[in-house]
């Protein structure tokens, strides 16, 4: 099962912090868990990030995550009807205005997003569903939808365009396996996953 997702950090405590500040603790039940490390983030975009709902005054919920320390980026994103900031490490991030497609909440965590070729989208679905055990709520041609139950606030969201793979993903996809080894695998795209027991 999906239980969360674990983020690579310089300061270990000042991500903790960010993060809980940032989602107000709303993270739909997934552990947000971060690992101390010594390598800063790369100059390429995560395969994997979060996304936030900005609520119905998403302009001052924009401001506020700027206060905690974030930062706006572009990523080649243009003209979207979201925005794009990072954490204090780098890690891109998304402030979705109202009325986005599948946000079910006005605050908090409400989408993880995995960056997914188009020719390994069937693959990556079937794989995550399987691992997560979640299922798909909407399929588009872009991608694919993923959620514990259908009124859950956070979903797994899996389409292109996929960043190239130059390094050991940053943020990876945690899920809790009684019949398997703990430890780091790779899904099938060759991202990093951690199974918990």
């Amino acid at each position: 099962m999906l239980t969360g997702v674990v983020i690579d950090a310089l300061d270990v405590a000042r991500m903790d912090r960010f993060w809980r500040d940032a989602t107000q603790g709303r993270t739909g039940g997934l552990r947000l868990r971060f690992e101390p490390t010594s390598q800063q983030k790369q100059a390429h975009k995560n395969r994997l990030h979060l996304d936030l709902a900005g609520g119905p005054d998403w302009p001052a919920e924009v401001a506020r995550l700027l206060a905690l320390g974030a930062t706006r980026v572009d990523i080649g994103q243009g003209d979207v009807p979201w925005d794009v900031l990072a954490d204090p490490e780098g890690n891109e991030f998304c402030v979705l205005r109202p009325g986005h497609p599948g946000v079910l909440t006005d605050s908090g965590l409400v989408a993880i997003c995995l960056d997914v070729a188009e020719e390994d989208r069937h693959a990556q679905s079937a794989f995550w569903q399987s691992q997560a055990d979640w299922r798909a709520v909407v399929s588009h041609d872009w991608g694919v939808r993923l959620r514990r139950s259908p009124t859950s606030t956070v979903s797994l969201v899996m389409g292109p365009p996929a960043a190239p793979k130059a390094a050991r993903n940053r943020l990876r996809l945690e899920v809790t396996h009684p019949h398997r080894e703990p430890g780091e695998f790779l899904d099938a795209a060759g991202n990093e996953f951690h199974v918990t027991c």
